[in-house]
């Protein structure tokens, strides 16, 4: 299953100054975003409050989003809890006192109030809400979350590269490195830009965007480390052009499938799932550009050649002293 023929010579690597200046300068601009813009962060990072809410019979949770909106309550998040009669509502009380509670209050006393004009906007349109509980969640819980998704993510984009330099060598633990740094600040770049609510489901998919864009580039590097063994007299940059022509199809499949599938969970999966369908789609949509137009660019400047893939034997005057 092709969609581009197997043979067909593309002159990717030609494009690679323009390429590279692009992958640049969406690195730049994104850092520029992070730093200006920074990110929405949602009420898992920034902290706020929580109610659960059960009705007596079946309710939609568009209906509660809509009271809630019709009440003046600013971006609720609304969640089904376990069934159709139980919903989770999230949302971070302002210090303005818009929401009921007025400066100073503890966060027990504002937690209590803004709990109670939910519940009123609740039964104004439906009678049978009641209260389960309601929580403070605190913004130290969201710091040390944020230090420790920022962690996991340096953990495995180092852990990646350190596989790469023993499965395949330096240069292509260097390229591998570079490329992901990119895929993941291009793709919180958009998500600033765009400010999209930067919650817990958000920083999973980028954890999963940063192992999927990976992938396409391991197989790209098994197919250059191939054909450099089985060529003879070939330049790098055939074998790079070469590499990336071969493994084009299943580069695109693998990435339009995996699309279809996050654009159903975006369309199926209901609002929960929005932050991450998305955030997958703009990785996947950057990850497969960069394994096409910036990872073989990078190995080509830091110099790959057939004689740093060959397999050592035992003409290599170290392994010859060995038992």
């Amino acid at each position: 299953m092709e969609i581009f023929n197997h043979n067909s010579n593309v002159p990717f690597l030609h494009w690679r100054k323009i390429s590279i200046v692009i992958a640049a300068l969406l690195m730049i601009a994104s850092v520029g975003l992070l730093l200006t813009r920074g990110l929405n962060y949602g009420l898992d990072f920034t902290g706020g409050i929580s109610v659960e809410v059960k009705y007596d019979r079946t309710i939609d949770i568009g209906d509660v989003r809509t009271a809630l909106d019709e009440a003046g309550i600013e971006n609720p998040v609304v969640q089904s809890l376990g069934g159709s009669r139980q919903v989770l509502i999230r949302l971070q009380p302002k210090a303005d006192g818009k929401d009921g509670a007025a400066p100073g209050e503890s966060a027990s006393a504002r937690a209590d109030k803004v709990a109670a004009s939910v519940m009123a906007a609740l039964k104004k349109e439906r009678p049978d809400a009641v209260e389960s509980s309601h929580s403070f969640v605190s913004p130290q819980v969201g710091d040390e979350l944020k230090s420790d998704g920022s962690i996991a993510a340096i953990f495995v984009i180092i852990g990646i590269g350190v596989y790469l330099w023993i499965r395949f060598e330096r240069r292509f633990a260097i390229a591998a490195l570079l490329t992901e740094v990119h895929d993941t600040l291009v793709t919180l770049g958009v998500i600033s830009l765009v400010q999209r609510e930067f919650d817990l489901t958000v920083l999973a998919s980028v954890l999963a965007v940063i192992g999927y864009s990976i992938n396409d580039k391991v197989v790209v590097f098994d197919r250059i480390r191939e054909l450099f063994r089985l060529s003879r007299k070939a330049e790098p940059e055939e074998v790079l052009n070469r590499s990336i022509n071969t493994t084009l199809s299943r580069t695109i499949i693998t990435s339009l499938f995996t699309g279809i599938t996050m654009a159903a969970l975006y369309f199926i999966g209901g609002p929960q799932v929005h932050g991450f369908a998305i955030t997958m789609l703009i990785g996947i949509v950057v990850g497969t550009l960069s394994s096409i137009f910036v990872a073989s660019p990078i190995l080509l400047w830091l110099g790959v050649s057939k004689k740093d893939l060959m397999p050592q034997t035992k003409d290599n005057p170290e392994l010859a002293r060995r038992p």
